[in-house]
């Protein structure tokens, strides 16, 4: 039986949004190559050891952190918070849920006011801020606009072993879940969970956790994305293409996965659906529905499944991994150990040759 998160008695912060991440990279240059030039990604400021980066449409410092460290990883998945005393309710929440917190009046980095950061009861380091320093908001500056241009900050993703666990702890937190995947045993592979009005701000998939699968930004337009691969097809890096362009099912969204140099993987996306009514229907897909991960019934590499960043804890060492014991998404829809179906049950059922998930 899942071993739920206690509902603490104090109220839970009020969450706005996902607002920035915080990646540790080996090597700075190589990160600034493919987040500045390859990406577009426009730098607040930087010095020898970090770079703040932000995408067109943000006015606030940054949205992604590159610092410089002896091992790749996630050190802080950072939302914002409606006001200051918001700061001080997330802090109270998570001391009684018995989670280690710390608490910085001048922030944990540049441009980052009053915040704390917890080490959350599915192992995430996330932070809580409301200061912010303002920055320019590039929305009009069509002179700095480029092709594949990123506007905004979409969502997080993290990978935990115990789905339905993390879904009842974000409920509790206010997320609310959009979209989920499950099989007709009651096993839940995956949920979509939002406090911004799109379709999430952090997802949770199954798998050995916590990891972070994916940071995603959004663009306007699906051919912002295809001029990305042109991009790094003319660069002759496509290598680093994991997966699509495509559509999803779940969240309707067009997509791309690419991989920065250290492996962390970023989803470029748009054209998802507005989910701010309070009556918003929750839709939930059949593990073993093909046009689930994508509409085009495209196959789904293993790496997506497998493969994803380490979390680090406040001293800023990796979080132990816990191995998801129910069943994986991938085993039950690959090969001999599953299947997948396009059409519905009892009409002509299609099939797709070669290794797909």
């Amino acid at each position: 039986m899942t071993n739920f998160v206690p509902t603490p008695t104090v109220p839970a912060p009020d969450i706005v949004r996902c607002a920035y991440m915080e990646l540790v990279v080996t090597d700075l240059a190589k990160s600034r190559e493919f987040y500045v030039d390859v990406l577009g990604l426009h730098v607040t400021e930087e010095d020898e050891n970090s770079i703040y980066l932000r995408a067109l449409e943000e006015f606030i410092h940054h949205n992604l952190v590159l610092r410089k460290g002896p091992a790749a990883a996630v050190a802080a998945l950072a939302y914002r918070v409606k006001s200051p005393a918001e700061v001080d309710a997330a802090e109270a929440y998570y001391q009684e849920l018995g989670c280690r917190t710390e608490r910085r009046k001048g922030g944990f980095t540049k441009g980052i006011g009053d915040s704390v950061r917890v080490e959350d009861p599915l192992g995430f380091p996330y932070e809580f801020f409301y200061e912010t320093e303002h920055v320019e908001r590039l929305t009009q500056r069509y002179d700095l606009y480029n092709a594949g241009e990123l506007v905004r900050l979409d969502h997080f993703n993290q990978v935990t072993p115990d789905v339905p666990r993390g879904r009842a702890y974000l409920e509790d937190l206010g997320f609310r879940v959009s979209e989920d995947i499950k099989d007709s045993d009651g096993v839940t592979y995956a949920a979509w969970m939002h406090r911004k009005q799109t379709v999430h701000d952090t997802a949770l998939t199954g798998g050995d956790g916590p990891r972070m699968h994916h940071v995603a930004f959004a663009t306007h337009e699906k051919h912002n994305i295809i001029q990305i691969c042109d991009k790094m097809g003319a660069l002759r890096i496509s290598d680093r293409i994991e997966r699509g362009p495509g559509r999803h099912g779940v969240s309707n969204a067009f997509y791309l996965y690419i991989l920065d140099p250290d492996g962390h993987r970023i989803e470029i996306y748009t054209q998802d659906y507005y989910t701010g009514d309070p009556d918003n229907p929750v839709i939930t897909w059949d593990v073993h529905d093909n046009q689930r991960r994508d509409w085009w019934g495209n196959p789904v590499v293993p790496s997506w499944y497998t493969e994803a960043s380490p979390v680090l804890d406040l001293d800023g060492n990796p979080q132990p991994i816990v191995m998801r014991e129910d069943k994986s998404e991938m085993a039950v829809t690959v090969g001999a150990d599953g299947f997948s179906y396009t059409r519905q049950p009892g009409e002509e059922v299609g099939f797709k040759l070669g290794s797909q998930l």
